[in-house]
């Protein structure tokens, strides 16, 4: 078994674990703080679906980077970074910048390391640490975690996630040519990483967009073979739309995180399909630490 396929069986687990490390954990945001959250990659997605998540819960201003992208000269009643190397240069570059303007706190899976060093506070996720260059396991207890602290039911999406992992995948799925992930709100996040997690796997052709930004262009490119998820189920009435251009329209009833598993699980058997290692992908390490 590869290390990608034992860690995402290993999330149902993993969130329910990281339910209780956000109960006991300080210096998570509080109702009201105007928070900015940065990350790099996959972590930068997740933040994408914390901060969509914190303000439709109408807990206070919400804004998500990447860490090359903060805007330095904005203020904010607290920074929350991901890293789940610890060792990623420019979330790293951007807490030393940042200094003690406000509060700051980090997540990430190996503490010790630069990230959670220069943070106020740090969230220990080292039980979802991963051999696989590829996150799975991390991300989503990454966001677990931050759901938890929001009041969310993470016990309740470890249960749905465990029968999302006994489901066999469709072989239209794994046969499809190209993929595009959509989702409103919070799930536009989730659309990012499942994106992210194909091209890294598989080396396929996936894009992402907002839902309703699908008609305006992306769906030219819809077409026998190819694929049309949706995060959450299709309020808007694209599957219409979908319909002729002969594309498979996938939309699932459960929540975004518990369906990005079903993309992990196929991101891990296409590239094995296509020969490929999907714990190893071309070109990526397992963090990106740049020479000074």
């Amino acid at each position: 078994m590869s290390f990608i396929r034992d860690e995402i069986d290993r999330q149902p687990a993993a969130w329910r674990e990281a339910g209780s490390v956000a109960a006991a954990a300080g210096g998570l945001p509080e109702p009201g703080e105007r928070v900015a959250v940065i990350g790099c990659g996959t972590s930068w997605f997740m933040a994408e679906a914390y901060a969509g998540l914190r303000e439709r819960r109408g807990q206070g201003q919400t804004d998500a980077f990447a860490a090359s992208e903060f805007p330095h000269d904005r203020d904010y009643d607290r920074l929350v970074v991901i890293s789940r190397s610890g060792t990623t240069t420019e979330v790293a570059e951007l807490l030393g910048r940042h200094g003690r303007r406000s509060p700051t706190v980090a997540l990430t899976a190996v503490p010790g390391t630069p990230v959670p060093a220069a943070a106020d506070r740090v969230v220990d996720l080292s039980f979802a640490d991963e051999r696989s260059v590829v996150q799975t396991l991390f991300a989503t207890t990454a966001l677990a975690a931050l759901r938890a602290a929001l009041g969310e039911p993470v016990a309740a999406l470890a249960d749905a996630a465990e029968s999302v992992l006994a489901e066999p995948l469709p072989e239209e799925w794994t046969a499809a040519e190209q993929i595009t992930f959509l989702g409103r709100g919070w799930a536009h996040g989730v659309a990012r990483e499942a994106a992210l997690k194909m091209r890294e796997a598989t080396q396929g052709w996936t894009e992402s967009y907002p839902s309703m930004e699908y008609r305006h262009g992306p769906i030219a490119i819809a077409a026998p073979g190819r694929l049309v998820w949706h995060f959450g189920p299709d309020a808007d009435g694209l599957r219409e739309d979908v319909r002729p251009t002969g594309a498979l329209f996938v939309d699932n009833a459960e929540d975004p995180q518990v369906d990005l598993i079903r993309v992990q699980r196929l991101a891990a058997a296409v590239a094995e399909l296509r020969g490929l290692d999907p714990d190893r992908p071309r070109h990526l390490t397992r963090s990106v630490v740049l020479n000074a």
